[in-house]
């Protein structure tokens, strides 16, 4: 039987795991069909499971839905994602609360995408305008929540340079934040000279990788739209031989992703955590190549 575990317990267990994200229902007509991909991937009994969140409507509902019932009727960790981007107060204190209830005890806290109509917007009246505000938020609760934040190997979109990333990131420790997670990225590299910079700048916090298995040549596209990701020429092969064959872009897609993982483990991360865009086989699969490393001591 699995115990109740922060994401903090998991990271100090000084074993080598693999942790999986989902996405809750977008609607009401698609919510059997993402449980039951969702249930699949928590059956492969991950080191944890992070829960993304939808703000507003009933997606929000769904991330603590999803959340409970991995943690209830699987006995998995999990990690629900909360934003507070042009929220109010009353509302993220009602999540929080929410959350609580549940038994839910680690939140990932972000800010959160701006909506398009609010990007113009005065944002000083804004209770919440950065991730910290909500993880000051988290820690006035009185919830014993294991909080977590996103970091950037390749500089947020909207920073202006590595350094002021940095800062923030000391900000997000001061504000109670315990463990790191970062975007996606598609060289191990961009990752080693992140971890030697905030280091070096004096943040001791925990970075789980996050790796994105690219098993779609037309994902390439929209992740560079959205993250700005670098992608190297090796990678760039890869999408370009097989981007058009489905089966063989999944196989491709599975091993770059098995394979920056390996080089992870190899050089002393210990936690990765893979963005599975709710594809069990995908999950599956990536753990089994990892199969005779998972678990091991070191």
């Amino acid at each position: 039987m699995r115990k109740r575990m922060k994401i903090t317990n998991i990271l100090n267990e000084k074993k080598y795991s693999l942790s999986f994200e989902v996405f809750p229902p977008k609607t009401e007509s698609n919510f059997d069909t993402v449980k039951s991909a969702i249930e699949e991937i928590a059956e492969l009994h991950p080191a944890f499971m992070s829960v993304t969140y939808g703000a507003g409507g009933g997606t929000s509902q769904y991330t603590l839905d999803m959340a409970r019932n991995i943690k209830q009727q699987h006995n998995v960790p999990t990690l629900a994602h909360l934003t507070c981007v042009s929220s109010s107060r009353e509302t993220v204190q009602g999540r929080i609360r929410a959350f609580r209830e549940a038994g839910i005890e680690n939140i990932m806290a972000l800010r959160g995408d701006i909506p398009p109509e609010m990007e113009e917007a005065d944002r000083s009246c804004w209770n919440y305008r950065h991730a910290t505000d909500l993880m000051l938020e988290i820690q006035a609760s009185g919830g014993d929540f294991c909080i977590g934040g996103a970091c950037y190997p390749e500089v947020h979109v909207e920073s202006q340079d590595q350094r002021r990333d940095i800062a923030y990131l000391k900000e997000k420790a001061a504000a109670g934040c315990q463990f790191l997670t970062t975007q996606m990225f598609f060289d191990n590299h961009l990752l080693y000279n992140f971890l030697y910079k905030i280091r070096e700048a004096g943040i001791t916090l925990p970075v789980i990788p996050g790796i994105m298995p690219i098993t779609n040549g037309k994902q390439v596209e929209r992740v560079v739209k959205l993250s700005g990701c670098f992608i190297p020429q090796r990678f760039r092969a890869l999408v370009d031989r097989f981007g058009h064959d489905p089966a063989a872009m999944m196989q491709a897609g599975i091993a770059y992703a098995t394979d920056q993982i390996i080089d992870l483990y190899a050089n002393g991360i210990m936690n990765v955590h893979v963005y599975t865009m709710n594809k069990p086989e995908v999950a599956r699969k990536i753990q089994e190549n990892l199969s005779c490393i998972l678990g091991k001591d070191v």
